[in-house]
Parts: C-alpha cells; sequence; structure tokens
C-alpha cells in the first residue's frame, strides 16, 4: 500500500493525536462514518490493528516498510516490540521532524528527498536511511542558514529529546545515543503490534 495522501485529520479521529502526521487535534470524540448506531465493544483483532495502523500513519511508512522492520526487530536480540518502534524512530525523516527542521515528518521526508541535509557530511536524500549513535546532521547549503532559522521561528519552543542534541546558532544536529522507550513520541502499545504480526 502506498503512503496516505488523503485527509490528515480523519486519521487523527480515528488513530488520536499522531503529531508526526499532523499538528492539528480535533475536537470531534467520534470516528468518521456514520453515527446513527451504537458502537460495540471492539475486537481483539481491531485493537491490535488500530495499534498498527498509529505507528504506520504517525511515521508514514507504507506496510511493507512496517512489516520488514518487524522481521529485522525478531532477528535482533532484545524486545521486538521496542526495537519496532526503534527502528522507525530512528529513520532520518523522523530525526529531522525530532530536531524541528520540519514541522511534520512528511514534510521533512520531502526537505530530505531534494537533498538538503548532509549525515556525516555526506548527502543523504533516503527518508528511510537509519540513523545511529553519533551521526551528525547539517544543512547542505550552508549559504541559506538564515532561510533554515525564519522557518525554525521559535528554537526556545523546540522540544528536541535528551537522545538528540541541536545547535541553535549552527543549526546542526547530533545523534546521542539511540532512542529510549520514554522518549518515543507516540502514545502506542507496542506489544498489540507484534501480537497483530504475530497472528497473521
Amino acid at each position: 500500500m502506498s503512503r496516505y495522501r488523503g485527509p490528515r485529520i480523519r486519521i487523527v479521529r480515528r488513530l488520536g493525536e499522531l503529531r508526526g502526521l499532523t499538528k492539528k487535534i480535533t475536537v470531534r470524540t467520534k470516528p468518521p462514518g456514520q453515527h446513527d448506531k451504537k458502537p460495540g465493544a471492539s475486537s481483539e483483532y481491531a485493537i491490535r490493528l488500530k495499534e498498527k495502523q498509529k505507528i504506520k500513519y504517525n511515521y508514514g511508512i507504507s506496510e511493507r516498510q512496517l512489516s520488514n522492520y518487524v522481521k529485522k526487530a525478531k532477528r535482533m536480540k532484545g524486545s521486538t516490540g521496542l526495537l519496532i518502534l526503534q527502528l522507525s524512530e530512528m529513520r532520518l525523516d523522523n530525526i529531522i521532524f525530532r530536531l524541528g527542521f520540519a514541522s511534520t515528518i512528511p514534510e521533512s521526508r520531502q526537505l530530505i528527498n531534494h537533498g538538503h541535509f548532509l549525515i556525516n557530511n555526506k548527502p543523504v536524500d533516503i527518508p528511510s536511511f537509519q540513523c545511529k549513535t553519533g551521526d551528525s546532521i547539517t544543512i547542505e547549503n550552508k549559504n541559506k542558514i538564515n532561510v533554515w532559522r525564519e522557518r525554525i521561528t521559535d528554537s526556545s519552543s523546540l522540544n528536541v529529546p535528551t537522545f538528540l542534541e541541536f545547535n541553535k546558532e549552527k543549526l546542526t544536529g547530533l545523534v546521542k545515543s539511540i532512542v529510549s522507550r520514554n522518549e518515543i513520541g507516540l502514545n502506542v502499545n507496542e506489544l498489540l503490534i507484534v501480537e497483530y504480526y504475530s497472528r497473521k
């Protein structure tokens, strides 16, 4: 399945807050669709599917990419659910978003595709690039640093997580460590995602 290009607020109404997808919030508490019928209890499958959809839409990854992350996580040492989240969080498009260069992950992905960033002084235009500890992120065109400062209009309000470091003067980023569970900016139950794929 290709990436979702429809109304983002519709997804937020269905799944809850997804900061990677959109900054918009909704006051509506009901999911999209007809509301004349009283909703029944969600099935276990529906609950697991909802958690899977959260990670898919928040990070803007395809079904195939997510399935590959699950397979990769199962081959690695550690908690499979946490590893799935870490693989998603350490993507370059998410790192650019978490550093404040973009307001959403879709916007971050577009900037990366246009070649605006260097990783360890080398151009990278692949949004799914997996960042690792020690990676430095810099702007490709240093002559446009003032333009970037204008994009980041209020850098004092940036909530950069502790696994990253952001230099406000030079507008550079550094990956200090692999993201921990409490720094992941998504309200999701990763164990249900593992269950979803184990029952397919």
